[in-house]
């Protein structure tokens, strides 16, 4: 086959892949057009056909409509334009991600769908005013995490802060941290890292973009986690990941009107008893922390908490402390 006719058949392909779906198709006679203005090839209509029943026989995904003038179009897009869409609006809302990462990976999403429907995803592209992250270090915090966990091994990383003028900040007195690494989580539009921290003796949660650069891996093994840690069982039991406590059962009563509130955090499959027409008890297993309390507070009396009594006084001793500051 010689040179002119594989480029043909390249250029044939390549546009029908970059514009072309069940949607924006193309006779015989415009591709022969197109090929002629284009790409500077001039090309009879049967050959046109004969390059397109060999694309199609060597599964390329080329299709067509039969009728007066054969419609042909690319069927292979792995992604229709509504998921593209929710994996763009995805990107585009992470806190996590930065503007420039953002950018990027919204421009190779489009390259998976043909020019109409990259055009159709551009035009809904909101993403003003929304808050993201400044550390442009993400991936390559994700990929030494990754890696740690994989060959069990520790990290250390500097952790950071911000002060009053907004500046970032090296925290724990500049010292670094060393932990094991057991999970990535993504909650509340940020990707958070769970393991045990050596220099507090504990489990802890720390937000990968607050992590200052690219983690080192040690040559240390890490510390194992306990048996019964189950990553997935423990994110349901916290609001948002800074969170450290361990899970309790919490008794909770409340108007009929939460019942929504209390699905969309723990699930349907916590305890729930009706006590009259406007009120229930519930019992939720929950990290009972201040990021917990302040969402009761939400709801102005409408969830009580009725126990452990622990869990009251708490509860009691922040609102304390919150009226005491005003």
């Amino acid at each position: 086959m010689e040179n002119g006719t594989k480029l043909r058949i390249l250029y044939l392909y390549q546009h029908l892949v970059q514009h072309t779906d069940a949607e924006h198709t193309l006779s015989t006679a415009e591709l022969m057009k197109i090929l002629k203005e284009e790409y500077s090839v001039s090309v009879s209509r049967n050959t046109i056909s004969d390059d397109l029943a060999m694309l199609h026989d060597c599964g390329l995904h080329i299709e067509h409509y039969e009728s007066t003038q054969n419609k042909y179009y690319y069927d292979g897009h792995i992604y229709e334009l509504p998921e593209l869409k929710i994996l763009v609006d995805a990107i585009s809302s992470s806190k996590f991600i930065t503007q420039r990462k953002s950018d990027e990976l919204i421009a190779k999403l489009l390259t998976l769908t043909n020019s109409q429907n990259a055009a159709k995803l551009r035009r809904h592209i909101y993403v003003a005013g929304r808050a993201k992250s400044d550390n442009e270090n993400g991936y390559y915090i994700v990929d030494a995490i990754n890696t740690a966990i994989d060959t069990k091994r520790k990290i250390s990383f500097c952790y950071t802060d911000f002060d009053v003028a907004k500046q970032r900040y090296i925290s724990n007195d500049g010292k670094p941290y060393t932990v094991s690494p057991y999970t990535l989580i993504w909650d509340g539009d940020y990707y958070y890292m769970r393991g045990f921290c050596d220099e507090r003796q504990e489990m802890r949660n720390f937000r990968l973009d607050r992590i200052a650069e690219q983690p080192s891996i040690l040559n240390q093994l890490a510390v194992m986690p306990p048996e019964d840690y189950n990553p997935a069982d423990y994110s349901k039991h916290v609001f948002r990941m800074y969170d450290t406590d361990e899970p309790v059962a919490v008794q909770l009563r409340c108007h009929v009107s939460v019942m929504k509130y209390l699905i969309d955090n723990f699930g349907v499959n916590f305890e729930a008893e009706a006590i009259d027409e406007e009120s229930f008890n519930a019992t939720v297993s929950v990290c009972a922390s201040t990021t917990f309390y302040s969402w009761i507070f939400g709801f102005n009396g409408k969830i009580q908490i009725m126990g452990p009594q622990q869990v009251r006084e708490s509860y009691k001793e922040m609102l304390s402390n919150a009226i005491a500051s005003m």
